[in-house]
């Protein structure tokens, strides 16, 4: 397949290009060339920007088209429009926090999404983020009707991780002494390995899927308890955990 991959150079989307190439794929990348530029030596790259440059993607046709960096609805509106007619499909990474309620087990994609009184706002925080990206697929469906693949990924974890969501915990476990841990251990946890998610959405991609999907794992029940006792495993250290409420940690 020939497909155009919007960013590509930092997380998720560096490993879905990763994973396209090594299954035979053809890949295009579209960024500002701000981050890790000069990877991927071998595919093509066109410069651009998601904010009103988007000429380099006009004339152009591939057969599907992965959007991980879409965080504003006008943004990703503009995108999704203009490839209308020069993709089958249009791949858009959204995430579990569009849901209204906090995900329970069990919840599947026909669950209720977070809105926002002020649908126009671009301020990206903590209870905007989910409802934006909610939004961002709505625009992607109403471009492509019929052929958006929208992906609604957990946690992700893995190799090039730019936050401290998950690796803060290995680092603190890893340093030893008394770790402060929240809830009981006991309490469910779930992440997704951002090489498994990479894979998982070129197969989707591959058997022209479309609809909306959750991915998080692992497939077998995991608790924070049991993540914490395996951070000491490796680290074989002397990390020892004093589990306190979520509240007095807030």
């Amino acid at each position: 397949m020939n497909l155009l991959v919007l960013g590509g150079t930092v997380f998720l989307g560096r490993h879905i290009v990763e994973a396209a190439l090594a299954r035979g794929h053809t890949v295009t990348l579209f960024n500002r060339g701000q981050h890790n530029a000069d990877l991927f030596p071998e595919v093509e790259k066109l410069r651009g920007d998601r904010d009103g440059g988007l000429d380099a993607l006009r004339g152009r046709r591939w057969d599907a088209a992965i959007d991980p960096s879409g965080y504003l609805p006008r943004l990703v509106r503009a995108s999704a429009e203009l490839l209308a007619d020069a993709v089958d499909r249009y791949c858009f990474i959204s995430s579990i926090s569009v849901y209204e309620k906090l995900p329970v087990p069990g919840m599947d994609e026909s669950a209720p999404v977070g809105t926002l009184a002020d649908p126009g706002t671009e301020a990206i925080t903590g209870e905007s983020y989910g409802p934006l990206k909610a939004l961002c697929e709505q625009a992607v469906e109403a471009a492509l009707p019929g052929r958006a693949l929208v992906i609604r990924p957990g946690l992700i974890v893995g190799p090039h991780d730019p936050t401290d969501r998950f690796t803060y915990w290995v680092v603190r476990v890893a340093r030893g002494g008394e770790v402060l841990a929240p809830s009981s251990p006991a309490s469910p946890v779930q992440v997704i390995d951002v090489r498994d998610l990479a894979e998982w959405t070129i197969q989707m991609v591959e058997s022209r899927r479309t609809g909306t999907f959750n991915a998080t794992g692992p497939a077998e029940a995991l608790t924070l308890g049991s993540l914490l006792e395996t951070c000491r495993t490796v680290s074989a250290n002397d990390a020892r955990f004093t589990w306190v409420s979520e509240e007095f940690i807030a």
